[in-house]
C-alpha cells in the first residue's frame, strides 16, 4: 500500500466498518418495508440488495473525500478504502463460512467499485448542494434498490433506500474530519440508532410506514455552532416554489432557535467539555 494510504488508514477502517455495518442493516430496512417480499428473497437476492448499498457508499465516499482529503493523496486514498473494505468484508464473512477465499472477496469489491464509478459519476454536482443532478443519483438508485428487492416502481422502497444512502454522508464527513460517527456499532452489529436507521420505518398500525421529510443538525467546532436542515429530496420535488419559500422563512426561524438553545446547552458549566455533533 501507497505511503499516503498509510497515513489514513484509520479512517479507511472506520469508513470500511460503516459502510459494512450499514449496508447490512439497510437490507433489513428494505425487508421491513416489504414484509412479503421479503419472504421470497434468497441469500443471493439479499447479497444483491447489500452490494447495491455499498456502490452508492463508494460514490459518497469519493465525492465527499474530495473536501478532506489533498487532491494528490485521493487515489491512494480510495485504493485504500476498497483494500480496508475487502479486508473487513473478509472478516465480516468468516464466522458464517468455513473458509473465505480473499481473492473473490477482493475481486467482488473490485467489481463494486468499477460499477459504482459507471453508474454514479456521470451525475455532476456537489455533494455539500442541493441540486437536480443530485436528486436524480439517489433517485436511481433507490430505483435499482427496489428492481433488486423485487418491486420495481415502489416508491416506499425508493424513499427509503433513499434516505439510506442520504443518511450515510454526516457520518461519512465525521469520520472523514477525523471524528467518530454517533452511536456506530462493532462491524456487523450496527446500533439502532446508526445512519441507516432513520430510514427504518416498522408498520403502526395502517398508517403505514413512517420516513423523515425534514431534518435539522447543529454541530460544535471549537467555540462556533453551525445548525442546518434539510428536506428529504422527494418532499422537495413535490413543493411547489411558494410552498419551498414558506416552508424555507419558517424552518430558518426554527433552526435558529434550535441552534441558540443547542449552543446555551453545549457552552454551559455542565457541557463545557462536550463538543461532539448532535441532533438540535
Amino acid at each position: 500500500m501507497a505511503t499516503t494510504s498509510i497515513s489514513y488508514s484509520e479512517q479507511q477502517r472506520s469508513l470500511a466498518d460503516l459502510m459494512l455495518a450499514v449496508a447490512g442493516e439497510s437490507v433489513t430496512v428494505m425487508k421491513k418495508n416489504a414484509p412479503e417480499q421479503a419472504l421470497k428473497l434468497k441469500r443471493q437476492d439479499e447479497w444483491k440488495l447489500y452490494l447495491e448499498f455499498l456502490k452508492v457508499t463508494f460514490n459518497l465516499a469519493d465525492r465527499l473525500s474530495a473536501f478532506h482529503i489533498p487532491i494528490k493523496d485521493q487515489p491512494d486514498f480510495m485504493t485504500g478504502l476498497e483494500d480496508a473494505v475487502t479486508t473487513r468484508l473478509r472478516a465480516v464473512l468468516e464466522p458464517a463460512f468455513s473458509t473465505v477465499d480473499q481473492n473473490e472477496i477482493m475481486m467482488t469489491i473490485r467489481g463494486v467499485v468499477a460499477e459504482s464509478r459507471k453508474l454514479y459519476e456521470g451525475y455532476r454536482f456537489s455533494i455539500t448542494e442541493e441540486s437536480k443532478a443530485k436528486n436524480d443519483m439517489f433517485d436511481t438508485f433507490g430505483g435499482r434498490v427496489a428492481d433488486a428487492l423485487g418491486v420495481a416502481d415502489n416508491s416506499q422502497i425508493t424513499s427509503a433506500a433513499m434516505l439510506c444512502a442520504t443518511a450515510m454522508v454526516p457520518a461519512i464527513t465525521a469520520i472523514l474530519k477525523g471524528e467518530r460517527p454517533p452511536d456506530v456499532g462493532p462491524v456487523g452489529e450496527p446500533s439502532a440508532s446508526q445512519a441507516a436507521s432513520v430510514a427504518n420505518a416498522s408498520p403502526r398500525g395502517q398508517t403505514g410506514n413512517e420516513i423523515k421529510l425534514i431534518s435539522i443538525m447543529s454541530d460544535v467546532s471549537g467555540d462556533e455552532i453551525e445548525t442546518r436542515w434539510g428536506l428529504h429530496p422527494r418532499f422537495r420535488q413535490d413543493l411547489t416554489t411558494e410552498e419551498t419559500q414558506q416552508l424555507t422563512k419558517l424552518m430558518n426561524r426554527v433552526a435558529k432557535v434550535l441552534g441558540e438553545r443547542y449552543a446555551a446547552v453545549a457552552f454551559s458549566e455542565e457541557w463545557i467539555s462536550w463538543h461532539k455533533a448532535g441532533h438540535a
